[in-house]
């Protein structure tokens, strides 16, 4: 009996480490995503809705050295040359990935055979021996993930694997980007002027949470591309691919705006953008190709904030520029 705890312990503790992790399947994935126009790198407003400030882009193809530059998001790429970030493992890749994934199959091995998970304890130890090396192996694992979201958190341009790294990161990210980021300034900084929003705005912005949602459960790559920008369009469609290549589908249903308010709202450059935060509430379900379910509950709702940006050009309706998630 004792064997079998321990082999099923194991097994636990190994796809724990070496299975695919995704933070959140949802639109957008728990990342924030996207540019914000020649505001890409400084942070909107808090707002009622989102009193905390919203997190640096963990992808983002706003240029960081050229704050005049001009709409990135509207810029079309082929989807080819679009590589999401690595979701492959809880360590990432490379050297790190081999080295905990070897020091987590020599521990469990030892667990297995009896001989303690770094040969310092016998088999005799007990099976409180044993959940004291699981819980060793544990902290190993929280002080590496640790160290390697810090370091992606200090470099916002860089893809990161679980979404915002440590809350004490971000405000220091985008510190530092204000200083060479502010608005109407020399230096061939974009100008910027006020917009004013009105109700029709706001209606379309919670049509268009609805309508993207439906969109991403259908896996409707059309409907995607129609309402957010081409960047925003390639990440969604990166997503898909990354649920795909597990077998997995994310369906988001009933999805209700449970309260929102602008966070700003501006022109430049010829295209308007709005900043909105948005509480919403949705059953979210990941199943796999059996239709088990694999994350989420299908008989709870789930309330989550996230900052949306939107952005329009003249005659042409709101699209999705940016989303972005709070601390």
């Amino acid at each position: 009996m004792r064997r079998r705890a321990r082999l099923l312990a194991a097994f636990a503790a190994l796809s724990l480490a070496l299975g695919p992790a995704i933070a959140e399947a949802r639109p957008g994935g728990g990342f924030s995503s996207g540019s914000r126009g020649s505001r890409s790198y400084s942070p909107p407003p808090t707002t009622r809705t989102a009193p905390e400030t919203a997190t640096p882009f963990n992808r983002t193809e706003a240029p960081r050295g050229n704050p005049g530059a001009t709409n990135p998001g509207f810029q079309p790429r082929p989807s080819p040359s679009y590589t999401t970030p690595n979701r492959g493992g809880m360590f990432g890749g490379g050297f790190m990935s081999g080295l905990m994934g070897g020091l987590l199959g020599a521990g469990i091995a030892g667990m297995l055979f009896g001989h303690g998970a770094f040969g310092g304890m016998s088999g005799g130890a007990g099976f409180l021996g044993f959940l004291l090396q699981l819980a060793l192996i544990a902290g190993i694992v929280w002080l590496v993930l640790r160290v390697i979201r810090s370091r992606r958190a200090e470099a916002p341009g860089m893809p990161a694997m679980a979404g915002p790294g440590p809350r004490g990161a971000v405000p220091n990210a985008y510190a530092r980007e204000m200083d060479g980021n502010t608005m109407g300034g020399a230096g061939g900084q974009a100008a910027t002027r006020p917009l004013q929003v009105g109700e029709a705005d706001f209606a379309a912005f919670g049509n268009s949470l609805v309508a993207i949602n439906q969109a991403w459960s259908a896996g409707d790559v059309a409907a995607l591309r129609r309402l957010s920008t081409p960047e925003m369009a390639r990440y969604f469609e990166g997503d898909l691919r990354d649920l795909a290549a597990r077998g997995w589908r994310n369906q988001t249903s009933d999805v209700r705006l449970e309260a929102g308010d602008l966070a700003e709202a501006w022109s430049e450059n010829g295209t308007d953008y709005a900043t909105v935060a948005m509480r919403f509430s949705l059953v979210d379900v990941t199943r796999d190709a059996a239709g088990s379910v694999v994350e989420g509950n299908p008989n709870a709702r789930q309330t989550t904030t996230e900052i949306w940006t939107f952005a329009r050009r003249p005659g042409e309706p709101w699209i999705l520029s940016a989303i972005q998630q709070t601390k």
